[in-house]
């Protein structure tokens, strides 16, 4: 019996320590992200060189919606960045061989995203909230603004210019995101 309760007891001092630790560590998230997204956009920047004078005729206003980035609800914005970051790698994970982009820089850009996602998804409230509803509304208005992104990418058949404007589209959308999370 005494073992049993000992057993017990070392699993809630367990689950105690790994949730006071993941809290903590979703505490720091905003600090982090800031770090994660400086990264990104000096890996974006290392990934290609100056953007191509040739492709500026091709240029898209793709038009982020930057209300899904509202900094006065702390958790929505935490939804949105992870929505976010998943449609960035999955844009920057697929028919690249045209792009001519430094490997090594694109790779590490990949690891982040992979990473900072994985963080996330620990730290975003799964359940539903007052948010859901919210949130729901968000990943369409995310969905609709990087499928014009993918399709824009399809239409010139993943060409440098497409990729080189898609690159200077990803850092704008990751300057927004810094600059939500430094109000917050």
């Amino acid at each position: 019996i005494m073992n049993d309760f000992g057993l017990v007891l070392i699993g809630l001092i367990l689950c105690t320590t790994t949730t006071t630790t993941s809290s903590l560590q979703c505490n720091h998230l905003p600090l982090q992200q800031r770090k994660v997204i400086e990264n990104s956009l000096q890996l974006l920047d290392k990934m290609g060189k100056k953007f191509p004078q040739q492709c500026l005729a091709e240029k898209m206003p793709f038009r982020f919606p930057e209300q899904v980035l509202n900094p006065r609800q702390r958790e929505a914005v935490r939804m949105a960045v992870e929505e976010i970051f998943h449609h960035i790698f999955y844009i920057f994970s697929k028919n690249l061989t045209l792009a001519a982009w430094d490997g090594t820089a694109l790779e590490q850009f990949q690891n982040g995203l992979y990473q900072q996602i994985e963080h996330l998804e620990a730290c975003v409230i799964k359940k539903e909230t007052c948010y859901f509803q919210n949130k729901e509304v968000n990943r369409l208005k995310l969905k609709k603004y990087f499928q014009k992104i993918d399709c824009f990418l399809k239409d010139k058949q993943h060409n440098l210019c497409s990729w080189e404007i898609s690159r200077a589209e990803m850092r704008r959308c990751l300057q927004l995101i810094d600059k939500v999370i430094k109000r917050i």
